[in-house]
């Protein structure tokens, strides 16, 4: 008989990677810190301070003082938790050092030694590509970018992870995409490789849902009336239960406010997304194998997420000085509101016509906020806004409130603002443009000064857009339809990216998607959004979250920064869908 050898002892599995999040943006709520620190057991604790607007702002920040740069809003939270973190054994990564991660380092080193705290502090560099000649970097039409105020790579996460297994206690960052917090410190405890497509995935997709905080426990909801108002008073924030395979369990503390299931998984899932394929500089993820479970009470299960490699060149967020804005909201009362508008919107261009010189850009929009025989003088009135731009300061500034004011006794009836106009504001502008991985030195500052630069991944793969799934669900029968505001039988999140804005809605139910999927045609989507006339419309499908994410290209102008319109972010996009009324069968309402 042969000899028999014994069956090989498996390694143990590493244990899950417990990532929390006490951060959302710059300005998020202060005691998030210290009440995920407490709230329950957590090996890291991360913090998204940085958006596109608050690099402009951080920006500027800077100008005035070149030791500036960063969140100084993560240095005081620090004051107040450093002593938890460390009694508690959390590491903290957070990407608050927005044009200065050095700095905020030396910061850090500075309040650890005055409290007394042992504290080993690296950071992460290598984004700031603001000096690099105009020819290196493209726009995403692929032509040369204009003058910039600053130009910053979004960085991965293998350079947060070289600074955690150097024995980082807190790694600060620049300009990383949000999801390489949780990326970094996956790839540090688990050990992954750049090829580790899948896992690396998972991590991405669990990133984007912790990224926003609150959004994922109910924060911003849809479907917030659906349980009681008590559930949404103070949410608490999320955390990710990471596993070795890249699969995660999205929960939160026990005890703490708002909710965590599906539905507000999916939102978080859609908010600030564009095509199925979800790029990022270590990988790319497939958004149509993201699988969601309700595990339990306040716990959703992500798994069988796909990753491909990454495309060969890094984002990179531009911001500039778009040049100089202004603004008046006209208040029109009562009768005759077209009449109204007609006659003090010709008075204002004829004004700013004779002028010494009208501004480059001016728009008006008229806001009928007003109803019939109104039981309030404000629900009597409707607003017409009046919003110029130009790169000479003086041009919107007393020429737009001179001509304004002097209008005060000369123009409709019932004649005031909301606040006189003053002189012009400057305003930045967004844009996206690429540039090689192998360009940027992204490089990571370990605790003993050490530096090592991050290499790019071996494997790309240029990005492809994938088409709608040649099958989609059953139709429903035809049988007897209702008008009704979508809202009854869908939910929405919507949000910009750079100058885009997109708009994703998902069903409840499978029946709600078979209709959803078969209805809510582009075609259908520009029928309920007028605005979205003229403009390009991309639609993709998630069949396995039972969702639809719209892109609408060019609605927010030149970015947020640019307030080209209303609603400068898109954030309420998703519910001006929703309330709009189209046929929908009887037997999903």
């Amino acid at each position: 008989m042969p000899e028999s050898r014994p069956e090989p002892i498996p390694e143990p599995a590493a244990p899950p990677l417990r990532i929390g999040n006490a951060s959302g943006f710059y300005g998020d709520r202060f005691d998030a810190m210290r009440e995920m620190l407490t709230g329950g057991p957590l090996d890291v604790l991360t913090g998204d301070y940085l958006a596109e607007l608050t690099m402009l702002i951080l920006g500027r920040d800077r100008q005035k003082d070149p030791r500036a740069g960063y969140a100084r809003t993560f240095l005081r939270q620090l004051e107040e938790c450093l002593g938890l973190a460390h009694e508690r054994g959390v590491r903290i990564v957070a990407n608050a050092g927005g044009l200065n991660p050095a700095g905020l380092a030396d910061a850090v080193r500075e309040l650890a030694d005055r409290l007394g705290i042992p504290c080993r502090v690296a950071h992460v560099e290598g984004d700031d590509l603001t000096p690099l000649p105009h020819s290196r970097l493209r726009s995403s039409g692929g032509t040369p970018t204009p003058g910039r105020l600053a130009a910053h790579a979004y960085l991965g996460g293998f350079g947060i992870a070289a600074c955690l297994r150097a024995g980082a206690d807190i790694v600060v960052t620049g300009r990383v995409t949000d999801a390489a917090l949780v990326t970094g410190p996956a790839v540090a405890h688990f050990g992954w490789r750049q090829d580790d497509h899948d896992r690396l995935a998972g991590a991405v997709v669990a990133g984007h849902v912790l990224e926003c905080g609150t959004q994922a426990t109910g924060g911003n909801y849809a479907h917030f009336t659906h349980h009681p108002r008590s559930t949404f008073l103070h949410p608490g924030f999320p955390l990710a239960e990471l596993h070795a395979d890249g699969s995660s369990v999205i929960t939160k503390h026990d005890g703490t406010g708002g909710l965590v299931d599906v539905g507000t998984v999916t939102a978080q899932l859609l908010y600030e997304t564009g095509a199925v394929r979800y790029a990022g500089p270590d990988v790319t993820a497939r958004l149509d194998s993201v699988r969601l479970t309700q595990q339990g009470p306040d716990r959703v299960r992500i798994d069988g997420v796909r990753g491909e490699p990454p495309p060969p060149t890094l984002k990179v967020g531009l911001n500039r000085l778009g040049g100089f804005r202004n603004e008046v909201v006209f208040v029109l009362t009562g009768l005759e509101i077209e009449q109204k508008a007609a006659l003090v919107r010709d008075q204002m261009e004829a004004a700013l016509a004779n002028a010494k010189s009208r501004p480059n850009d001016v728009s008006w929009e008229l806001a009928r906020t007003d109803r019939a025989d109104a039981p309030t003088e404000e629900t009597a009135s409707a607003l017409l806004r009046l919003v110029v731009r130009d790169a000479d300061p003086e041009v919107v500034g007393r020429a737009l409130s001179g001509a304004a004011v002097e209008l005060a006794l000369a123009s409709y009836p019932g004649f005031h603002v909301t606040a006189p106009p003053g002189k012009g504001s400057p305003y930045g502008v967004f844009e996206a443009a690429y540039v090689e991985q192998g360009a940027v030195p992204h490089t990571a500052v370990l605790p003993d000064g050490s530096r090592v630069r991050i290499d790019p991944p071996l494997l790309t793969r240029l990005l492809a857009d994938l088409d709608e799934p040649l099958v989609l669900p059953e139709p429903l029968p035809d049988g007897r339809v209702r008008r009704a505001p979508l809202g009854l039988v869908a939910g929405a999140r919507s949000g910009d990216k750079g100058g885009d804005a997109n708009v994703g809605v998902w069903a409840p139910t499978h029946d709600a998607w078979r209709w959803l999927a078969h209805t809510l045609t582009v075609d259908r989507f520009r029928e309920l959004l007028p605005e979205t006339a003229g403009l390009r419309v991309v639609r993709h499908v998630l069949p396995n979250l039972r969702a639809l994410n719209f892109v609408v290209e060019g609605l927010l102008g030149e970015g947020v920064a640019s307030q080209a319109r209303f609603d400068p972010q898109a954030k309420a996009l998703g519910e001006w869908l929703r309330s709009r009324h189209l046929d929908i069968p009887e037997a999903l309402l």
